[in-house]
């Protein structure tokens, strides 16, 4: 009796131990099976390309080619169309005190751009050196042979003027301020003049997301300068990191539904400019470098700029110091007063 009880717990035991075995296998394999699809849970895919001229995110490659048009900035020509859509703005001197902007267009396509103005030799030596069609509405003479020689790929509004495909005339604006560049037509008419509408572009240089959390200098809230009499003012908005610009109490907005011009950039550049014709034409040395300042998140740094490859870029100990991803604003000022005329707010 003894021997079959002993016999019945040994039985017992073993079955105990198997099932127990059972248990711990089978959480050892929901454990397994949980880490291995754990550790093979995809991570989220980051973009392969980005923007050449702002640095931006997007899902393929950016082909199109850059279209610089030469945007009209005198006060009857204000508020401007287009400009808020631009990766790059190039403010300069044409006569007199007044500036126009070469506006570059690359990860956005307006449907409207301008009012668009005559070409001027160092802003299609800037579109030139981007590879980028140079789109303009009439040149002296001498100028646009300059541009059929070779100068760059160019459009001049003047062939095309208020034809209702590649440009038209508003009446709310009197000439020479009413010529629009309707842009949707700009590759089919490149095209048709044998231009290349398709580019691989060289990029700017841009900081990553820890690199723009560690930067450092000091703030600048608002930074007025002057071309003549008339300041360019930009202001720092702290809660969307971006600058507005204005001229003077006048913020530089779309005409249509009033959006401001919203900048990651501001790279004020002084150079010599030199009047060379009794126009008031101007010669801008755009090669030798100098001075400059760099506004990013509030901050300003003193730098110096160079012509790298074609490109104005901001340097520091020889190095390029990259933007911030977004928009960039070029003010291209003389070297008298040069910077020392900027006033900076904290």
């Amino acid at each position: 009796m003894k021997k079959r009880y002993l016999l019945s717990f040994i039985v017992l035991i073993l079955l105990f131990t198997a099932c127990s075995k059972k248990v711990v296998e089978e959480s050892s394999q929901e454990l397994d099976q949980d880490e291995i699809e754990e550790v093979i849970e995809p991570e989220p895919e980051e973009p392969g390309f980005t923007y050449p001229l702002t640095g931006e995110a997007t899902d393929e490659a950016s082909l199109n080619r850059i279209i610089s048009v030469m945007v009209n900035n005198h006060p009857a020509a204000r508020p401007q169309t287009g400009l808020s859509q631009a990766d790059i703005v190039y403010e300069i001197l044409a006569e007199g005190q007044t500036t126009r902007f070469l506006a570059m267009f690359h990860s956005e396509k307006p449907e409207i751009v301008g009012p668009v103005r005559s070409a001027r030799p160092y802003y299609f030596k800037i579109a030139d050196d981007y590879d980028a069609l140079y789109v303009y509405h009439g040149a002296a003479n001498f100028i646009e042979d300059m541009l059929k020689a070779g100068a760059a790929d160019h459009l001049n509004g003047s062939y095309y003027d208020n034809d209702g495909h590649l440009f038209k005339r508003e009446s709310f604006r009197k000439a020479p301020h009413n010529s629009y560049l309707i842009f949707d037509s700009v590759a089919e008419v490149a095209q048709g003049k044998g231009y290349e509408v398709e580019f691989e572009h060289t990029p700017h240089t841009f900081l990553s997301e820890e690199e723009i959390e560690q930067l450092s200098g000091d703030r600048a809230t608002e930074v007025i300068f002057y071309y003549g009499k008339e300041d360019v003012r930009y202001r720092y908005d702290h809660v969307a990191g971006i600058y507005t610009r204005y001229n003077g109490d006048e913020q530089t907005v779309e005409l249509n539904d009033q959006t401001p011009i919203q900048l990651s950039n501001i790279f004020i550049i002084e150079t010599d400019h030199k009047i060379v014709d009794d126009e008031g034409r101007r010669e801008i040395d755009l090669e030798t470098g100098g001075n400059a300042y760099l506004l990013q998140k509030g901050l300003i740094h003193k730098l110096e700029w160079q012509n790298v490859d074609g490109y104005l870029l901001p340097m520091k100990d020889g190095q390029v110091v990259p933007y911030v991803p977004g928009k960039t604003w070029v003010n291209v000022i003389p070297t008298s007063p040069g910077l020392e005329g900027v006033s900076v707010t904290e």
